[in-house]
């Protein structure tokens, strides 16, 4: 169950962030040419592939386990906490829903400004392509590498990632559309309290705290951040107005 828990989280953060970099790269074939679309990804995947190799081997060989996870638990925590907060302030109406097609013509827009060059390298469409992969690939290397570190499975981690990328790219290719229909606040929230649990649970074990309950105390955790995100949102959603005649109604009497 716990290795179960894992490849989802792994695959649900990992998807979240290859939605992102899926739409920069389809505005950027669209727009600019899907030759400086695809040597932008290459470019990126290669620094990911020695970044990742590099920062995955020193974390598995050089760092103490408790350390690492009192390290990576408060990591967790930070980048779970956000995704969180701003998962419940949307869920709540105060903040603007994540919105990929609004994103995909913002791109499109700007990378339509000036024409691509000859048969060169259109070297602004291969720039933002490299951006967009290598920023949001390195998301995904983090929670890869953090999870599969701490939890002594780096496969399940990167089974969970893989297969993030193979169904993200399916439905690109598929669709050839900005992934509109991806409910990414509903996913970002669910992301948000496993990072958040998975942070508590490692961050706790690094400090000396026997879980009792072991690997299902993440369970617990999930529902209980669970509990107090929705009482959030129901705290913060906006309350009706008060009708002006019954508002002057209550003041006379």
């Amino acid at each position: 169950m716990h290795n179960t828990l894992l490849f989802g989280s792994a695959f649900l953060a990992s998807a979240v962030e290859m939605v992102e970099a899926m739409t920069i790269i389809l505005a950027v074939g669209v727009t600019r040419g899907w030759r400086s679309a695809i040597l932008g990804i290459i470019a990126a995947s290669v620094a990911l592939v020695v970044i990742v190799g590099i920062l995955g081997a020193s974390l598995v060989n050089l760092v103490p386990i408790d350390a690492l996870r009192v390290v990576v638990g408060v990591l967790l925590l930070i980048f779970g906490l956000q995704w969180l907060r701003k998962a419940v302030l949307r869920a709540a109406g105060l903040k603007a829903k994540h919105n990929e097609a609004a994103i995909f013509e913002e791109e499109v827009s700007e990378l339509s400004g000036v024409s691509p060059s000859g048969e060169g390298i259109d070297w602004q469409g291969f720039v933002v392509s490299f951006k967009g992969v290598f920023l949001e690939g390195l998301e995904v290397a983090f929670i890869v590498i953090t999870f599969g570190a701490n939890s002594g499975r780096l496969d399940i981690a990167t089974a969970g990632a893989v297969a993030a990328f193979v169904a993200v790219c399916s439905v690109g290719v598929v669709v050839h559309a900005p992934l509109t229909r991806v409910p990414e606040n509903a996913i970002k929230f669910t992301v948000g309290l496993m990072l958040t649990s998975f942070g508590t649970f490692w961050g706790g074990e690094g400090v000396g705290i026997e879980w009792t309950l072991k690997e299902p105390t993440i369970f617990l955790l999930v529902g209980f951040y669970w509990l107090l995100a929705a009482a959030l949102i129901a705290l913060l959603k906006p309350r009706p107005q008060v009708a002006p005649a019954l508002a002057e109604g209550s003041v006379g009497s």
